[in-house]
């Protein structure tokens, strides 16, 4: 949270695997890809570095809950008031392998 309200974009990129599987309705939107999937370390810098881009000023993102699983953690907060969720798992050395972002729809 902390890494995406500075824009840190090496903060944020440094909890994630080479390996990195991350999915997301918005990369659907930015991406063009209808499945919203971006695989790899360098893909999703430039995943996230459209959506920084995408999103200029302030994130107002705020951390709601954070759930913890076995190797797995949902992160629930809001992002200018949009509520939305990520189910992060986490390999052996407590890296993000794969990622789950979700939406909150009326």
């Amino acid at each position: 949270v902390r890494g995406w309200n500075r824009r840190d974009l090496d903060a944020l990129l440094a909890l994630y695997s080479d390996d990195i599987e991350f999915r997301s309705p918005l990369a659907v939107k930015l991406l063009g890809d209808p499945s919203g999937t971006i695989r790899g370390k360098q893909a999703l810098r430039e995943y996230f570095g459209k959506a920084l881009a995408a999103f200029p000023g302030d994130l107002q993102i705020e951390l709601l809950a954070v759930y913890q699983g076995v190797n797995s953690v949902v992160l629930n907060f809001s992002a200018k008031g949009r509520k939305a969720a990520e189910v992060m798992e986490i390999n052996s050395a407590g890296l993000v392998c794969r990622a789950l972002a979700h939406v909150y729809t009326e």
